[in-house]
This record gives structure tokens, sequence and C-alpha cells, in this order.
């Protein structure tokens, strides 16, 4: 094994880090950006394995500014979402590609690179003495109703891949409770590391003199609520009085859906759908970003927004209250009705809204990237030494 495991008194080797992902879009993706740019910074040797048929022209150019920072590269193949035909012969190529890489640290995110990562670890065990294996669920399977037959699948699945698992990092207590309760008490080492921002994205965004009203910036599925958006968007039109203008950010294969909810609800000349973009360039196009999610682990939109100054609203799901604090009043639910009525309050008083927003020096302290690898890097040589 190419790694040693050194003291707190003795600056630790260079560890070659392999980090396997499905989709290369939304915020686990942006985790692993962050983490490789701040894990080649230290020193370590890092590669990312993930999905060859997701991602568009912004993922591509998000990909070529890595490949200088990448020592191991970057590896794309394809991967499906679910378990079906095709998955043996998608994860023989992973493994592959894995096994050439000869980690000392794979780290799979969600629950697809989660399986793949823990699983391809184990084997690698048989010719190496060592590779540790970590998983970050992001959500991933935990989104899923225990109650039901696919849930109850999933969570087995979950509890039966603890013991291919040498570390559990979770981005939210929300997470690691909802892991609790659905999967289990964790049998292996687990800690809390919430994602983290670079210095330069605490620097205020200025909308632009011709802003629109509202954004919307995300993936376009259910689970993030765009059809949400778009129906409070209507109703806060009735509440105000006048009509609202706003902008919806990103893609997905839900899209042609709400660009029909659009056009039947008359707001096809108020809501405009951009292409994916950068997110602090999609800031500057509205007033108030609104985060209308039905479910989430701890979302980097919702840090991005508060970093750069940029007054929002967000529902009350996954990890979000961490972020905001309990009782917030940007805080709202899932609910079209009651996010339309907070769309109404807020847009009557931007300036009085804006005021309601975290402290900037609260969200520098908790949620810095180098805060998030440091963390993360000690886990990586505790799972190594385990």
């Amino acid at each position: 094994m190419s790694a040693n495991v050194c003291s707190d008194n003795v600056a630790p080797s260079s560890l070659r880090i392999v980090h396997c992902f499905r989709s290369p879009v939304g915020g686990i993706f942006r985790h692993v950006r962050d983490l490789a740019d701040a894990q080649a910074a230290a020193g370590h040797m890092v590669g990312i394995v993930c999905d060859s048929t997701t991602g568009g022209a912004l993922e591509e150019a998000l990909f070529e500014d890595m490949k200088g920072v990448l020592a191991l590269g970057v590896h794309r193949t394809p991967m499906q979402r679910h378990i079906g035909p095709g998955d043996a012969a998608s994860a023989w190529r992973t493994f592959k590609i894995i096994k050439e890489l000869k980690p000392d640290v794979l780290h799979g995110h969600g629950a697809k690179g989660g399986a793949y990562a823990r699983l391809f670890g184990s084997l690698l065990r048989v010719s190496r003495s060592r590779v540790a294996r970590l998983y970050s669920p992001h959500g991933g399977s935990l989104h899923y109703d225990e109650r039901t037959a696919t849930g109850k699948l999933f969570f087995a699945l979950e509890w039966t891949m603890a013991y291919f698992t040498d570390y559990l990092l979770f981005v939210s207590d929300y997470e690691r409770q909802a892991y609790r309760r659905k999967v289990g008490e964790p049998r292996v080492p687990n800690t809390l590391v919430y994602n983290g921002l670079r210095a330069a994205e605490f620097e205020p965004v200025v909308s632009k003199a011709d802003a629109a009203d509202l954004l919307y910036i995300g993936m376009m599925r259910d689970l993030k609520g765009p059809d949400i958006f778009i129906d409070a968007v209507a109703q806060a039109e009735i509440r105000l009085g006048r009509t609202i203008n706003a902008v919806m950010v990103g893609d997905g294969e839900d899209l042609p859906r709400y660009r029909s909810q659009v056009l039947r609800l008359g707001l096809d000349d108020r809501i405009q759908f951009l292409e994916p973009m950068p997110a602090r360039a999609a800031f500057a196009l509205a007033q108030l970003v609104v985060v209308p999610s039905r479910a989430e682990a701890m979302p980097y939109i919702v840090l991005e927004t508060l970093a750069a100054e940029k007054p929002m609203i967000a529902t009350a799901v996954g990890g979000i209250p961490e972020i905001f604090g309990i009782g917030s009043p940007a805080l709202t639910q899932p609910d079209a009705g009651v996010v339309g009525e907070k769309m109404s309050e807020a847009l009557a008083d931007l300036d009085a809204y804006r005021e309601t927003m975290p402290q900037q020096a609260d969200l520098t302290a908790k949620f810095g990237a180098d805060v998030m690898a440091a963390q993360i890097e000690k886990a990586y040589f505790a799972a190594l030494a385990g």
C-alpha cells in the first residue's frame, strides 16, 4: 500500500484517492470538485470515475478545468441510474477502471457510487493489503419511504453494504438521523461533515438592472420542486395583485412537462427557461432565489445563495434548517400555496426580508471548504488505520 498513516505531529503521506459517483451534475458533482481541488492542493493524487451519459456543456467545461488538477484523471463510463439488465456490464467496466487506478481511498458518493466503491474496494482487498472504503449518501436512497416495498429493499441493501464499509460521512444531521431511522444504527465509524464553500464564494452578487423577481436553479425533476415553484408564482401574482417575472435555470428529463405547465397557466411570457449555468451567474438574473425542494440532504445551492448575500426562500426539508436555524422566517413547506404566500410577503418588502437571512460570519465559520476537506482527510486516515 502506498499510503502511510502518520501521527498528528507528522505530515500525512500522499494518498491515491478515487471518487466514484454516477451523475456529474448537481450537489454531488460540486462536492467532489471542491474535495478534489483541496485534496490535490494537499499533495494527494486524485481521480474521478462517473457516468458518461449525463451532464451537458457546462459539466464538460467543468471537467476540462479539472484536468490539470486530477493526477489520476477523469474516467467516464455508462452507469445506469437504477438496477437493471445492463448493470452487470456497467459494474464490470467501472471495476476495471478503478482497479487500474490502484486507490488507497475509494470514496463513493450517492447510492450507485456508494455501492460501487464499497463492493469494488472489497474486491481489491483480495489482491491488496488495504483500500479504505468510504460512503457519503448525499441523500440518495435515504429519500425513499421506508414503508414502501422499494424503500425496504434499498434499506436492506444499505444494511448489508455496511459490512463492506470502513467509514460513513454524512453531510447533515438530518441525513445521519434518516440513516439511523431507516437503515439502523451505523455499525462503522461515522461523522458529520457539512458541505463547504470556497472563500471567493462569500463575495456578494449584485442583481442586474433588468433582473427578474424570482429565480429557480437546479435539476428539473419533481424531487427539487420546479412544479411547486411554477404554481407558487401563479398564486403569488394573485396575492400581490401584479405580474411576477421569473427565471428557471437547469435541465432534466422532466423539463418538457414544466414548460407545458407554464403554458397551461398562461405564464409563458413571464417565466423564462435557461440552460444550466454557474450559480453565481444565475444569481445576478433575479432579486430573490427560491428552493422549493421536496427532499434534500445538504444542498449546495442554499449555501451558495446565502454566501452570495442573495435573499431566498427555502423549504424546511433535509438539512436546510441546519443552515438557517430552526424557526427562520425564510423556511416554508413544499406546498405551492405556502410557497406562493412566502413569495408575495418577501417581494412586498425585499429589503426587510433580506435582513432575516443568516449572518455571513456564521456561515463562513460553519461551511468553509477548508474545514470540510480537513475533516474528510481525517476520516480517510482513520479508515486506513482502522
